[in-house]
């Protein structure tokens, strides 16, 4: 279940981080304490969740943020949408000066409970397509933020994966079909399928229970291959998707790295935890002044290709020496 915890135990879970946020007890005397709300798209105790903010942390503690010294943070863990809608209300009814939202299933509910408190979201992959922004280039509203990557983006996972495992002939897409990127991402992966002779098969990821079930559905078919495309919920789920992977045999590709470093098989997609550092600046600018309809949204400006070479070995997938070339990272 989602949770709310609060400045104490936030930075206990935050220990092991690279950056830990101090403990004042008041308000440097004679400045004004401003306040940063923080709405999470993952459980308290899920490591990437404390990356992510250890991040943040660190690109406010940059721009001469202190946390209990001139800035307060109050963070929400929502796990599932029930939760992050509840908290998003929650966040919304204090009026902080600004808050931090992860990803289109954070975002989209805190737009719905304020437009006046600025919010600057990262990890969403359509901004514009979500109805987030009026544009990139000028925003608009009371949202800015960083994308996550292009649509364009799915069909370079279909490609890797046939790369990787070339007698692939089905490939199951684990999307999130209540945010509009699901949708997307998913379509984009239908459309580069002919040209690759795979056949694709949608699956919900709106609870463990559907995933379980429709995997153990597409596996009675042999050839097959899976793909998980970017979302909250996914990451929630990963480590079960990640078994599940690991238990049919079936080669995966992923959105991004925490997957692989969780055992997954290769992901390709931008560097998440930079992002946060990122937007603290603009969570910075927005305290100085700046208003976020007036700030670009920003796309990602490294992309990492991943490989566990212990998976493929495991799965019995010989990996070839040109993929290998041209990996960010192998992980052995």
């Amino acid at each position: 279940m989602a949770s709310y915890i609060g400045r104490r135990k936030f930075l206990a879970t935050l220990g092991g981080a690279a950056v830990a946020w101090p403990l004042a007890a008041r308000a440097q005397q004679g400045s004004r304490m401003r306040r940063v709300g923080v709405l999470m798209s993952t459980a308290a105790d899920d490591p990437e969740g404390q990356a992510r903010l250890a991040a943040f942390a660190q690109g406010l503690q940059q721009s001469g943020w202190t946390v209990g010294e001139n800035v307060s943070v109050d963070v929400r863990f929502g796990a599932d949408n029930a939760n992050l809608r509840r908290y998003a209300s929650e966040l919304a009814a204090l009026a902080p000066d600004v808050i931090l939202a992860v990803g289109s299933a954070a975002t989209a509910p805190l737009l719905q409970a304020t437009r006046t408190v600025p919010i600057v979201f990262a990890l969403v992959a359509d901004p514009v397509g979500a109805g987030f922004v009026d544009s990139l280039a000028r925003p608009g509203g009371n949202a800015t933020g960083f994308t996550l990557f292009e649509y364009g983006i799915s069909a370079k996972w279909l490609e890797l994966l046939k790369e990787m495992a070339p007698g692939m002939t089905r490939v199951a897409v684990i999307r999130d079909p209540a945010i509009a990127v699901g949708l997307g991402q998913f379509g984009a992966i239908q459309t580069a399928a002919p040209s690759l002779s795979v056949e694709v098969v949608p699956i919900n990821v709106r609870d463990a229970g559907e995933v379980e079930r429709a995997i153990t559905v597409f596996v009675a078919s042999s050839n097959g291959g899976l793909i998980i495309t970017g979302s909250a919920a996914a990451t929630v789920h990963r480590r079960l998707i990640i078994g599940l992977a690991a238990r049919h045999r079936l080669p995966a590709v992923y959105f991004g790295r925490h997957f692989v470093t969780g055992g997954g098989l290769i992901s390709y997609g931008p560097d998440r935890v930079d992002q946060f550092r990122r937007a603290a600046g603009y969570v910075d600018r927005i305290l100085k002044g700046e208003k976020p309809g007036d700030l670009p949204v920003q796309a990602p400006t490294k992309y990492e290709l991943v490989i566990n070479l212990k998976t493929a070995k495991a799965l019995g997938l010989t990996v070839p020496p040109t993929l290998l070339a041209r990996a960010d990272e192998v992980i052995e």
